[in-house]
């Protein structure tokens, strides 16, 4: 029974085949007949309740299927009406019922059947198609770049970017299919006209040759059993037809077509009470029935009322709520404190931007959430929350974002607009700018103009994604800024769960709370995650039985990490590294001074300017290059270099010897930084 579901429709195509081959009973025609009446039904209903196309993506499959069904019904009962003259009950009652016995009337409606599948709704459906998969695939590659954006910026996860990413493709190969399943449509109609004429005519030869009928009777026997037949099968067709026209139709919605129709015919009262006071009008006019145009006239008016009725409570609602918050509220000394109390992360908006946290699917909020589980996922710490209010003393379309108070990053985020980053956006209108996180030029453009300039190549940006970005980089810059004594005491508390010993023999004995925040916010300075926070305890042990100097127990702490120093920075297994020419180097070490601040490089100012020149060159001849590298120097000089170098060179990432080569990791020296000149000075 477990495999029934999966073996359903192979075993049907192959039943399918032996139609086309194998006579069958009229009893077993007829069972096969409804069948097919009922498929079609059940997928036009299906069709309706779907709320995006993707929902029923096997359509264009099913629809082949169902074609060839039909199809193979036709050659079935066509063998029966030729061979026995009668091909079932559900033929002879179509035939006889359903027009009265009369050919000419079959012939008629079977036509009007015809014209409307094939004229009207295979013609419209079959645009809409082709038109449908032209624009899916036309928008394809902005979509791929708007799902690496989120990617980069943290808005989303790896397993989310790679379902939407299939969603995207799987949109495209359904319209496509789609574009060729309406082809299946448009030759089944051909096919049915080409069936019916082929029968009448087979089916008045057979009686006149093989039954001695005179062509009037032939006509009258054949002729019925061959319009029942065309209308058995065209009215499945004609049902498959309008639900291939549903589903090419069908935009993305949040629930059913029905739900969606009466919501939106219903959201004008106007409009309602307008057409039933005509209906009536129109029942006074002479010769029109008067009962039918009152009772749709009158359900249209009553219709009218409780729409009218519904907008009232919801204005009701509306005013209530605006009363509840324009009524002010007694001021305590708990909002005062509130109000003063300065939060450690903020975002604070221009009044036109105050839309952007409105809760609607990619909103602030949401995205913001989202990035703060990135952000601990990969530094390993829990971003404090960000407080979101509007600001009357920002510029208009200006956003600002705030540290402790103090402004850290401003940026532009124009309502109704998208930024359009790229080489060829002269043509495209709008205000030109500059990315605020990588220095990127683009330009804000109108959000209808999205199409245009995903097709000249630009990456377009919504303006959520432009500011969790900048918000991002802001938080990464600022992560140790951001670690509060609170945080660590939640840290190791985590720690203490899985490695209590790690923790309990280093605090309080050892360190306290406030000497481990120092230590990892040392870490955070130089991006390095502090989320294996138990092998940091572990090696923090080790040295505070030595000593507890600040410098030391940081440079103990990158040493139990490892591997994962160096990893950040690697191009598959190899790490590219600037390195210090040797007898520079001899002459920084014995230029190394203890101070409070931790170990200095004490030389003379030319020596400096040279050596940071001779470093800054070598970084520019590497980022020419489209490569990236990090400065190599030994152990007891990488505190004090980097200190030296971090603010000249952009943030140079810095390791030791034994850093560098922690691992399986291939060395490729790209440069080296000499000072010739300050030496000889």
């Amino acid at each position: 029974m477990k495999n029934l579901p999966k073996l359903a429709v192979p075993v049907g195509v192959v039943g399918i085949v032996l139609l086309l081959v194998v006579p069958v009973p009229s009893f077993l025609l007829d069972t096969l007949i409804i069948c097919n009446i009922l498929l079609a039904l059940v997928i036009l209903l299906t069709t309706m309740f779907v709320k995006k196309p993707m929902d029923f993506s096997v359509f264009p499959s099913l629809l082949l299927v169902a074609t060839l069904f039909r199809l193979g019904l036709n050659v079935a009962s066509t063998r029966l009406v030729l061979g026995k003259g009668f091909a079932g009950e559900v033929i002879q009652a179509f035939g006889h019922v359903a027009v009265g016995g009369s050919v000419i009337i079959g012939a008629v409606i079977f036509l009007i059947l015809v014209v409307i599948q094939f004229v009207v709704v295979t013609k419209g459906a079959e645009r809409v198609a082709e038109v449908g998969a032209r624009f899916t695939l036309d928008a394809m590659p902005g979509k791929q770049m708007a799902i690496d954006a989120d990617l980069n910026a943290g808005l989303i996860t790896d397993e989310i970017a790679k379902k939407r990413r299939a969603e995207v493709a799987g949109e495209a190969d359904f319209y496509g299919a789609m574009d060729g399943a309406s082809k299946f449509v448009k030759g089944d109609a051909i096919a049915g006209i080409l069936i019916i004429i082929i029968n009448l005519i087979g089916g008045i030869a057979t009686g006149m040759v093989s039954g001695g009928l005179a062509i009037g009777d032939a006509l009258s026997k054949y002729g019925i059993l061959t319009i029942g037949d065309g209308l058995v099968t065209q009215i499945p067709a004609l049902l498959m037809a309008v639900s291939t026209g549903m589903i090419v139709t069908r935009s993305n919605a949040e629930s059913d077509l029905g739900s969606t129709a009466s919501q939106q015919l219903t959201q004008s009262r106007t409009a309602v009470m307008i057409a039933g006071v005509a209906a009536i009008g129109m029942a006074f006019i002479p010769g029109m029935p008067i009962v039918p145009f009152l009772v749709v006239g009158g359900t249209l008016l009553v219709i009218g009322q409780r729409i009218k009725a519904k907008e009232k409570k919801e204005a009701q609602d509306l005013e209530r709520a605006a009363l509840t918050q324009n009524v002010a509220p007694t001021e305590t000394t708990e909002d005062l404190l509130e109000q003063m109390r300065v939060h450690a992360l903020e975002i604070q908006l221009a009044p036109d931007l105050v839309d952007m946290v409105s809760g609607a699917s990619d909103d602030l909020l949401g995205r913001v959430r989202a990035l703060r589980r990135k952000v601990a996922m990969e530094l390993g710490v829990v971003v404090p929350p960000v407080r979101t209010r509007d600001s009357v003393e920002l510029p208009p379309a200006t956003y600002a974002i705030r540290i402790a108070g103090v402004e850290a990053g401003r940026g532009m985020a124009p309502a109704g607009k998208v930024l359009a980053l790229g080489d060829f956006l002269d043509a495209l209108p709008g205000t030109s700018t500059v990315e605020p996180v990588f220095g990127l030029a683009g330009k804000w453009i109108p959000a209808e103009m999205r199409h245009s300039a995903e097709m000249t190549g630009a990456t377009v940006i919504d303006r959520v994604s432009v500011l969790v970005t900048h918000l991002s980089s802001i938080i990464a810059d600022n992560a140790a800024r951001l670690l509060s004594r609170e945080d660590v005491r939640v840290l190791v508390e985590g720690v203490k769960t899985v490695n209590a010993p790690a923790v309990e023999e280093l605090i309080p004995s050892m360190l306290s709370m406030a000497e481990l925040q120092r230590v990892l916010q040392g870490l955070l300075q130089e991006q390095i995650p502090i989320n294996d926070l138990g092998r940091i305890c572990e090696a923090l042990t080790l040295r505070a039985k030595v000593s507890t100097d600040p410098e030391g127990l940081i440079e103990s702490a990158r040493a139990a990490l490892g591997p994962a120093l160096s990893a950040q920075y690697l191009d598959g297994n190899t790490l590219r590294v600037i390195m210090i020419e040797p007898g520079l180097e001899q002459s920084l070490l014995e230029g190394l001074r203890p101070s409070e601040q931790g170990t200095q490089i004490l030389l003379d100012a030319n020596r400096i300017e040279t050596i940071l020149s001779s470093l800054k060159t070598q970084v520019q001849t590497v980022e020419a290059s489209g490569l990236s590298a990090v400065l190599v120097c030994a152990p007891a000089l990488r505190p004090a270099i980097r200190r030296l170098v971090s603010a000249q060179t952009g943030g140079l990432p810095v390791l030791s010897y034994q850093e560098a080569t922690a691992g399986n990791v291939h060395i490729e020296t790209v440069g080296v930084v000499r000072g010739e000149g300050a030496l000889a000075a």
